[in-house]
């Protein structure tokens, strides 16, 4: 099958009129120059797919209000749809254990065990490539024993690592938190500052945090999976994440933990929907300002798979490689850095996994190993196809 009269982003450069030839669900050719008998696309643009390492929507498709349980094969196929519908081929869903959930809560040590094995037997037949994220709270040692047996039943892709206690991290502006809480939880502000020192006064001692740190640690490398640090925000803390062996620096909150992470050779992943606004929600670092200093390297959906190509489209005005550059975030990056060598970019040989994008900058057509995820309806490649028409890989003409 040939996808012809195309705009081609490759990892390197774009082809502004060309051609792909998608065979056995692989990238068989490119083409500099439409070629006869393709299904034609003028006007659209051909991208790899997407790449999300961190997409956090999964624990409210399970629970959209809060007590308001839906079922796993209800709330997967629907973020199956989302996540498509937005371009994206690879999704590592996060699933988070913290010590502050009561039993039976989301993120509670018991539910999120059970999060995460359901998710796994539920994932085959679906449309996008599924994995687990487990997002694991650093002050929450019990937990250990279930992140160890989850990697060993090979339940869990890629492990990050948290703090979220008020005062540090994501949360170092108190008064910003205060509000938020406070909107949020439909409390007076006097209410969420309480509940907020409450959780500073049972902050864990530094020493256990380092001990629960090198435990997990070494669980992943023992099992080869990727280790994230989440929320640096000094240059002491990205120095001890590097040390311990993590390889992305996820959402830091200053420029000073960013250019501490890149120096140590740290990855930097940032929010799709902060890069899309322009600023973060919780008034921390702007991904455009680290992408401005040459501190971003992977573009994450974090709350909203939608804003990934947005995200990009406003990243590419100021990438030094432009579009190419900007489509790297989101591919190419994320793909190395996880270990996928089979997909990433346009590049033959690749899994066919592609978004094609029309005129407007909407995603029209998602294509997964050279299959039909999602589309519009404006260009049916699975009529086509199925009538048995564009199935010879030609240049002539």
């Amino acid at each position: 099958m040939w996808l012809s009269d195309v705009r081609i982003v490759l990892p390197d450069r774009v082809i502004e009129n060309g051609a792909l030839g998608i065979k056995d669900g692989l990238i068989a050719d490119i083409a500099e120059a439409p070629v006869k008998d393709g299904i034609r696309a003028p006007g659209h643009t051909l991208y790899p797919g997407f790449i999300d390492m961190h997409g956090d929507m999964i624990e409210l498709e399970l629970e959209p209000r809060p007590r308001v349980d839906f079922p796993m094969d209800v709330a997967v196929a629907h973020l199956d749809a989302r996540l498509a519908a937005s371009g994206v081929t690879t999704a590592y869903a996060g699933v988070s254990f913290s010590r502050s959930a009561k039993d039976g809560d989301r993120r509670s040590f018991e539910h999120t065990s059970n999060i995460i094995r359901a998710l796994k037997d539920s994932l085959n037949g679906l449309r996008v490539d599924h994995r687990i994220h487990a997002r694991f709270d650093m002050t929450y040692t019990d937990a250990i024993d279930a992140l160890e047996g989850l990697l060993d039943a090979g339940a869990v892709d890629l492990v990050s690592v948290m703090d979220h206690t008020p005062g540090q991290g994501q949360y170092r502006n108190l008064e910003k938190l205060v509000a938020y809480r406070a909107h949020g939880q439909g409390v007076s502000e006097a209410q969420a500052r309480a509940d907020i020192q409450a959780r500073m006064d049972a902050a864990i001692p530094p020493e256990q945090l380092l001990e629960t740190l090198n435990a997990v640690s070494r669980l992943c490398r023992a099992r080869g999976i990727a280790m994230a640090s989440h929320d640096d925000d000094t240059v002491e803390k990205t120095n001890l994440m590097a040390d311990i062996g993590a390889v992305i620096s996820e959402f830091p909150v200053t420029l000073e933990a960013a250019r501490t992470a890149v120096a140590r050779g740290l990855m930097i992943a940032m929010g799709a929907p902060n890069a899309m606004r322009g600023q973060s929600y919780s008034g921390n670092l702007s991904a455009r300002a680290a992408h401005a200093a040459g501190l971003l390297h992977i573009l994450a959906a974090d709350y909203h798979p939608a804003a990934i190509l947005p995200a990009i489209t406003a990243l590419a005005q100021q990438d030094p490689d432009g579009l190419p550059g900007a489509v790297r975030l989101a591919s190419a990056n994320p793909a190395k850095t996880l270990g996928l060598a089979d997909r990433g970019e346009i590049s033959i040989g690749k899994l066919a996994d592609l978004v094609l994008v029309d005129p407007r900058g909407c995603v029209a057509t998602t294509l997964r190993a050279g299959r039909t995820i999602y589309s519009n309806g404006m260009i049916d490649l699975a009529t086509a196809v199925a009538s048995g028409a564009f199935t010879k890989l030609s240049r002539a003409g």
